[in-house]
């Protein structure tokens, strides 16, 4: 029966205490529930002297929030600090820094939860400014795990710069019925002039108020955005006829998928539903890829790419295979586009099998990709090593591919899907690509298979970048496919700008004169008459040949079998 014990009565202290709940009520009590019915909490983010939301927040040592230029014009008439009637001074404020979403909400900067009323708010204070975060974050990120540096701009501090803004469990630091300037206005000594004008009656509708305006303007925002994804690009608002407006509310537009979208969604939706910190998302939009993620699909760029390598037994000239190994044929054009394979000598030379080359170190263990590390194998393809002359990546194993390649001498099958094969040697006018294998192969190694003559890679250097050219034509590919959706927008498809009749139409949808013949049936009316003028002669009358059909023949009726009982008209 006891209020957190287990005795079987209630003291005298108990029924008289101001916590006391029961059908009685001590002295206490009464006088409590006075004080609660005139208790009106300030919200976080209001200004304490103009009860109004701050927008220069400042606060003081003891963490009231005021707004800078309200709290100024007050410190150049009273000098005193307005909540608590204490000397202040402009120096003694600390401006606050808070943190903000796409919605405009107050969050915490590392958790990104937003901060409302009930939420325990605390500063770190560096000189005459101060980081606000979450009481809760600072206790477990810098308090508990000892790193007593701010978490956005790694200053260090110590537990004195902490100031409590807003405790929950304190809330009588938020009571508007204790501020000084509210006592003093209710007794009427404040002016009417001074910035204190709003009472502490009117700061709930003050906050309804700014709450009903964020909620219009977001679903305002909503609608917006809503309206634009379902309008076409280009559409105006102008007047149509009713049969448009059906149809348009009838089959309504899709967006257009991008053509560099991914399989995957942005992921947003599925974040903001999980995490409170998080703008919330609504749509499933699918991720878009940059150039490079886009292009480095197999089979996605089908162009041929052409390089040529400069060494010391002549030239060598290559054809990159992009579609089947996209990877490996962009790392090799961006090194070689850089001068990573210059003057680069290669240190190994097997006769009769291959030549390697890439490595900088010239031991065969170093090397880097473009990327800074190693990429995986493109083995799924029909290339295959079936002949002289194939160039492939070197790896240390499955998927470890870097700047190493090789180049064989005859058909190694058992390499086939170990290695990334992304070119071949070719022939070509000046360039004979098989005579300086040869070279290359008659090179003198010595017992480890390295060289021991001169046989150095002095420069690589790519003629036709397959990427390049992808990008090219997907660029003339979308200006064609503008100047398409401008032609239907202006009225028609481009096979639509003549008339039946041959006729030619201009952009303004007028026959272009000198066109009545064109290009159809009618030029052949206009060359008969251009005859005819230059004979002469008359124009012969065209007669109506009239045809006299014969009246059709009734068919013959068929004549009855005779014989047997009949229908029995006779009986």
């Amino acid at each position: 029966m006891g209020k957190g014990t287990d005795k079987l009565y209630i003291t005298h202290a108990e029924w008289s205490s101001e916590d006391q709940f029961s059908a009685s009520a001590g002295s206490n009590v009464r006088h409590s529930n006075v004080d609660a019915a005139g208790f009106k909490r300030l919200p976080f983010n209001f200004c304490a002297l103009s009860l109004q939301p701050f927008k220069q927040p400042v606060c003081t040592i003891n963490g009231t929030i005021f707004d800078y230029e309200n709290i100024l014009s007050w410190l150049k008439d009273k000098g005193t600090n307005p909540v608590d009637g204490q000397p202040l001074k402009t120096s003694d404020l600390i401006k606050l820094n808070f943190g903000k979403n796409d919605d405009g909400e107050v969050v915490d900067p590392v958790t990104y939860k937003a901060l409302t009323d009930n939420t325990h708010i605390t500063a770190i204070r560096h000189g005459d400014s101060a980081n606000v975060f979450a009481h809760d974050t600072i206790e477990r990120l810098n308090v508990k795990a000892k790193n007593w540096r701010d978490l956005v701009s790694d200053q260090e501090f110590s537990r004195k710069d902490l100031i409590t803004l807003q405790d929950p469990q304190n809330v009588a630091s938020r009571n508007l019925s204790t501020f000084n300037h509210i006592k003093e206005k209710d007794n009427g000594n404040l002016h009417e002039d001074q910035p204190a004008k709003n009472s502490a009656n009117t700061i709930d509708r003050s906050a309804k108020i700014v709450k009903a305006k964020e909620a219009i303007a977001r679903s305002r925002a909503e609608r917006e955005k809503a309206t634009t994804l379902q309008t076409r690009p280009g559409q105006q608002k102008t007047l149509v006829s009713r049969n448009a407006i059906s149809s348009s509310s009838t089959t309504p537009s899709a967006k257009k998928t991008p053509y560099n979208a991914a399989r995957h969604t942005t992921g947003q939706a599925a974040a903001s539903f999980t995490s409170t910190g998080l703008t919330p998302h609504t749509s499933g939009e699918r991720a878009l890829l940059s150039d490079e993620e886009y292009m480095l699909q197999a089979r996605r760029v089908k162009h041929k790419g052409y390089a040529t390598l400069h060494t010391t037994q002549g030239d060598l000239n290559v054809e990159l295979s992009p579609e089947f190994a996209p990877k490996a044929v962009w790392n090799f054009t961006r090194l070689a586009q850089q001068g990573y394979y210059r003057d680069l000598a290669f240190h190994r030379n097997i006769r009769n099998f291959m030549i390697q080359g890439g490595d900088p170190t010239g031991t065969g263990r170093g090397g880097e990709s473009v990327w800074g590390k190693t990429f995986a194998d493109e083995i799924e393809g029909p290339m295959t090593f079936a002949e002289r002359g194939v160039l492939a990546m070197a790896n240390k194993g499955k998927n470890t591919n870097s700047s190493q390649f090789f180049l064989t001498y005859r058909a190694a099958k058992h390499l086939d899907r170990k290695h990334t094969i992304f070119g071949k040697a070719i022939d070509s006018e000046g360039v004979k690509s098989g005579e300086t294998l040869k070279r290359l192969e008659g090179v003198k190694t010595d017992e480890k298979d390295r060289p021991v003559e001169e046989c150095i890679l002095k420069d690589v250097t790519v003629f036709v970048d397959p990427f390049e050219e992808f990008l090219k034509e997907r660029s003339e590919k979308e200006k064609e496919e503008m100047r398409l959706e401008e032609v239907r927008r202006q009225g028609g498809a481009e096979d639509e700008r003549s008339t039946w009749t041959g006729k030619r139409l201009r952009q303004d949808g007028t026959v272009q004169e000198g066109s009545e013949g064109g290009g159809g049936v009618g030029k052949y009316l206009q060359a008969a008459l251009a005859e005819r003028g230059a004979k002469g002669g008359d124009e012969e009358e065209i007669v109506e040949e009239i045809v006299e059909w014969d009246e059709p023949v009734e068919p013959v009726k068929k004549k009855s079998k005779t014989g047997g009982f009949g229908n029995f008209d006779s009986w």
